[in-house]
């Protein structure tokens, strides 16, 4: 059984037929990448795992549960956390205090401390920042902060989207390797990215979503091999 399954998703804005009917999984221990260009359903699609959007057809489930039609919140009790696009931090909050708010389904105040150590050490750059206000912070710390944040749920499975987006290039390559990281530590992700050539280094597998629908799916080697994918998004 795999960690997380999307079966046969259909979702809708209105009329207008956002996903359409896609299915894919998620191993234990994997980095799987969606890829595709603008208005895909990338987004869409991690925004219905963690209940944000419901689904008008379709299953999502978590190790033999049904999270479709679950409030956002249990979503998270039960083991996912969504970075969303944009970081969305807490800009009136200091960056001690947004940790804090990723922990807020937790009961378990010594675990809670393990886990702000835990992101501290990913993340030096926050704990020399931490009574600091969020909103204050550069884009690349307030990414730090979101994904930070993310993990403070101690999510099985934790979904990143757009990490990269607005980053410069060194900020880039430090956010994927730290990705890379909490990959390694234990955590499942599931990731959206722009930037195809990193999301294919660090991935295991990817599927390439074509206004709605999986066009493309495979290892990332077989990804980067791939002559639409090579022309489309790398490039070639």
């Amino acid at each position: 059984m795999a960690l997380l399954e999307v079966q046969n998703l259909h979702v809708y804005y209105g009329n207008i037929h956002a996903l359409k009917g896609i299915s894919f999984t998620v191993e234990e221990g994997e980095i799987v990448t969606l890829l595709g260009s603008n208005g895909a359903g990338k987004s869409t699609t991690l925004r219905t795992i963690s209940g944000l959007l419901r689904p008008r057809e379709g299953q999502v489930i978590l190790e033999g549960r049904r999270l479709d039609g679950v409030p956002p919140h249990e979503i998270v009790e039960m083991g996912v956390a969504h970075v969303p696009e944009g970081r969305r931090i807490f800009g009136r909050l200091t960056v001690l205090e947004n940790l804090l708010m990723g922990a807020f389904v937790r009961k378990d105040p010594k675990g809670i401390q393990d886990d702000l150590e835990r992101v501290f050490t990913l993340f030096p750059r926050l704990k020399e920042r931490m009574h600091q206000v969020a909103g204050t912070l550069s884009g690349g710390e307030q990414q730090m902060l979101a994904i930070g944040r993310g993990l403070m749920a101690r999510p099985r499975v934790l979904l990143l989207d757009e990490p990269s987006m607005g980053l410069a290039p060194v900020l880039v390559e430090q956010i994927f390797e730290t990705i890379q990281d909490i990959n390694r530590q234990g955590t499942t992700v599931l990731l959206v990215e722009q930037n195809v050539y990193m999301a294919l280094t660090i991935a295991h597998r990817g599927y390439v979503l074509e206004t709605g629908s999986i066009a493309i799916a495979g290892t990332a080697g077989e990804l980067r091999a791939n002559k639409r994918v090579k022309e489309a998004y790398l490039g070639a």
